[in-house]
């Protein structure tokens, strides 16, 4: 039989209609995040064995989740897969290729093969989604724009899949600060699919960066019967919502989010794990006393130190997490294990090489000094790390913990250099988006003068 072209009119390696089938769900299942694709992906798989493309989307979901843990069993299903690549379409070939750079850290690499594919086959949704994240695990803000941007013509509207590529342009708009332009994308997509969480996480982003707090939480109010259930996705749009509540100040209404959607079971995996260490810590700079949901953080998170160092944005939440929980010599031997990683010659050519040396470590090495009460030092080390750190991953809002960080160490020190950073660092805000409860809580905290106050009227 005649090998099969999928739903965007791409040469397969199978000519299995079930197993094409499968693949399609599994496909759709990892651009809305509506159930884990793996057993749909072992159907593909049983439905035609010889059929590469199903384990490699395998692997690529085990890599995407930036767990050091599965690396080994990702490994195993490329590696099991290396006897079906001679008969494999080229482009499959090509995937193949990208995610063993992956495997190796050389995600930079990966994003560069990936984009070769999608020259040749703008209509890739796999390679759509999978650069799209790697841009976003590297902090790549105008690739996360411009590699859908240069696709996105080439897809028909009445494509299933068309809604989740737009949402990923849609997010790529927001993270170069396109607001209007990234709103509208967000709210068509959602227009023609309201199971396009993507879409609501990008409108979020935008109504966050703008300060429109109540505006934001309303808005995943609305949309939250379409993803509140039944979708990966769901932690991290509680932690938009806890966000908007926190820029309020509502800290009781933050903490009830937290416990209800951002702990125990909810959390499985350190993507998840990250966003509620994040969210307590934004808590503990305002002062708020977290209590034992620190300790029930960290001993839920599986910090084995041999995976130290495997990716820079999840080891500043983990040394996060230990410093909240009060285990200052633990999150210093994380850092002490991160850094030994970030100066082996043997790991040069992993992407994260470079991010932890730019921003990771240091940026891990001032929260440090914060907690042991050097706010005076941690100021200046922290505005340093600002310019470049998007460098190690995570988006404008998830990154705002560095600013914030800063602002609580500013108001907590009598050192006049560092207060006034603090000022400066307000000043941005001030300029950025409407005040709001939480720019008026660090104003009152680094007694901005009567002119930069008067902003805040």
């Amino acid at each position: 039989m005649a090998a099969l072209h999928d739903d965007r009119g791409l040469l397969t390696g199978t000519s299995s209609q079930p197993a094409m089938a499968a693949a399609q769900r599994a496909l759709w299942r990892m651009m809305s995040f509506y159930d884990p694709p793996l057993a749909d992906l072992d159907d593909a798989v049983a439905h035609d064995p010889h059929w590469l493309l199903p384990r490699l989307m395998k692997a690529g979901f085990l890599l995407s989740l930036t767990e050091p843990a599965l690396l080994p069993q990702a490994a195993q299903v490329l590696d099991d897969a290396v006897p079906l690549e001679a008969d494999a379409p080229a482009r499959e070939r090509a995937h193949a290729a990208a995610l063993r750079m992956v495997l190796e850290g050389r995600w930079q690499a990966a994003c560069r093969a990936w984009d070769e594919v999608l020259v040749a086959h703008p209509r890739d949704a796999l390679a759509l989604q999978w650069a799209h994240l790697w841009d976003f695990y590297r902090g790549d803000a105008l690739n996360l724009r411009l590699r859908v941007a240069r696709a996105l013509p080439e897809w028909e509207e009445g494509d299933p899949l068309y809604p989740q590529v737009l949402a990923l342009h849609a997010f790529g708009l927001e993270e170069c600060h396109l607001y209007p332009q990234a709103e509208e994308a967000g709210r068509r997509a959602l227009a023609l699919d309201a199971r396009t969480p993507w879409a609501v996480h990008a409108v979020a982003h935008v109504m966050e960066m703008q300060g429109r707090c109540d505006e934001g939480a309303t808005w995943l109010r609305a949309h939250q019967p379409q993803w509140a259930e039944g979708n990966g996705f769901a932690c991290h749009l509680w932690w938009h919502a806890a966000l908007f509540r926190l820029e309020t100040l509502d800290t009781t209404g933050t903490l009830r989010l937290v416990d209800a959607h951002l702990a125990g079971d909810a959390l499985q995996v350190t993507l998840q794990r990250l966003d509620a260490a994040s969210m307590l810590w934004r808590l503990r700079l305002l002062g708020v006393d977290a209590g034992p949901r620190w300790r029930a953080l960290v001993a839920g998170w599986p910090l084995v130190d041999e995976q130290a160092g495997h990716y820079a944005f999840n080891d500043v939440h983990a040394v996060i997490a230990l410093l909240g929980a009060g285990d200052v010599p633990r999150a210093e031997a994380w850092l002490a294990r991160c850094a030994a990683r970030a100066l082996s010659a043997e790991d040069a050519r992993r992407s994260n090489h470079g991010m932890a040396r730019e921003v990771g470590l240091p940026l891990m090495r001032a929260l440090v000094a914060g907690v042991r009460g050097d706010a005076a030092a941690t100021v200046p080390a922290l505005y340093g790390i600002r310019e470049g750190a998007a460098r190690f991953g995570g988006s404008h809002a998830q990154r705002d913990l560095i600013d914030l960080s800063l602002l609580a160490a500013a108001a907590d020190t009598d050192d006049a250099d560092a207060r006034a950073i603090g000022r400066a660092v307000l000043h941005e805000r001030l300029l950025a988006k409407p005040p709001t409860p939480m720019t008026r809580h660090w104003a009152s905290r680094l007694g901005l003068s009567p002119r930069a106050a008067g902003r805040l009227a």
